[in-house]
């Protein structure tokens, strides 16, 4: 259940109702605001819930209890119904504003990664995409440069003042990955990696969760869940496509999930259209609609010579039609209310 306290109530009045609680058998998760406090009462108990519930609306420093019989509880809107922005060192996903996420599909070479960074910055990127590690559904495909490709992320995004992001797929790798990180990438393939889940549920580091190939949405925030439970509350979902029938398209973008996570959690959405469709001239419709539908940030891979790419090629975005792309998304942005 979810406890709204009166705008008035004291910290002594907020201890008062968070001890009650432990005393019930709930878990304590507190949302301290700059108006009120939202109390989050997670645990076992459930067959004296209504009383206890009925207890806390009586008290006068009490606004609000709401039950949620979701089975996700901390992702849910209820828990926080303004919605969450996250501050990855400065700059902001969630709000009003739009967070360009834009790079290459994977660090190749210095050369490579510096041009394609300083064209995504001139556009109005602010954080840069990229991948050391490379999951592959052949095991003779590019795997990645790992921590070679990191260090080259962290340098070049050191003197563009962006931030990066990009993905963790070991568990074992979390914490070498987040020295030179801002924002932690799970991959579809591990949208389901609980182990994974609930290690990154320990750090603080903004995490990303990409929807599985083949995940309902109530599971795709469950897996949110496994982090938010853990204790940090810096997670954002991002939308790259499911698997359906169809053969045209690399993946099947799934733009209705955006006003839906919209509706259910309060977490950041980001839309990632070259994973989503697979197909260059599809991306910039795409990223397009995804603003206009209420993305919070877009994933976007940029490569100066996308015909030379090591891996999706055929899915990247030269640096000129991005630098177009930004341009053409800004009057849509501001049509919804938003800016890029």
């Amino acid at each position: 259940m979810i406890v709204v306290m009166a705008a008035h109530a004291t910290e002594i009045e907020i201890k008062d109702v968070e001890q009650r609680i432990v005393d019930w058998g709930y878990g304590v998760h507190p949302i301290y605001g700059t108006e009120r406090t939202v109390i989050g009462a997670v645990g076992v108990p459930e067959a004296d819930k209504a009383r206890y519930m009925e207890s806390l609306e009586s008290l006068p420093y009490v606004e609000q209890v709401i039950g949620i019989l979701r089975p996700y509880k901390f992702a849910s809107r209820e828990y926080h119904p303004e919605g969450t922005v996250i501050d990855v060192k400065g700059v902001k996903v969630g709000g009003n504003h739009i967070a360009l996420m834009a790079g290459p599909c994977t660090v190749e070479t210095y050369e490579q990664t510096w041009e394609s960074a300083v064209a995504c910055k001139a556009a109005g990127a602010t954080i840069l995409r990229g991948g050391a590690y490379k999951p592959s559904t052949s095991p003779y495909s590019f795997q990645g440069h790992g921590v070679e490709a990191l260090k080259i992320l962290k340098d070049i995004a050191d003197k563009l003042d962006m931030r990066v992001i990009t993905e963790v797929m070991d568990l074992r790798n979390i914490e070498l990955v987040s020295q030179y990180a801002d924002i932690l990438q799970i991959g579809t393939r591990n949208m389901q990696n609980y182990d994974l889940l609930r290690e990154l549920g320990k750090i603080q580091t903004p995490v990303m969760i990409k929807r599985g190939m083949s995940a309902k949405i109530e599971e795709w925030l469950q897996a949110a869940e496994y982090v938010l439970l853990g204790g940090n509350r810096n997670v954002m979902l991002c939308e790259r496509g499911i698997r359906t029938f169809e053969s045209y398209t690399r993946n099947t973008l799934d733009l209705s999930a955006v006003p839906a996570i919209k509706e259910l959690s309060h977490l950041p959405i980001v839309v990632d259209p070259s994973q989503g469709t697979g197909k260059r001239s599809l991306v910039i419709a795409m990223t397009k609609a995804a603003v206009a539908v209420g993305a919070d940030g877009l994933l976007i891979e940029v490569h100066p010579h996308p015909d030379q790419a090591l891996k999706d090629g055929a899915q990247s975005l030269t640096c000129e039609h991005f630098g177009q792309l930004v341009e053409e998304l800004k009057p849509i942005a501001t049509a919804v209310g938003r800016s890029i």
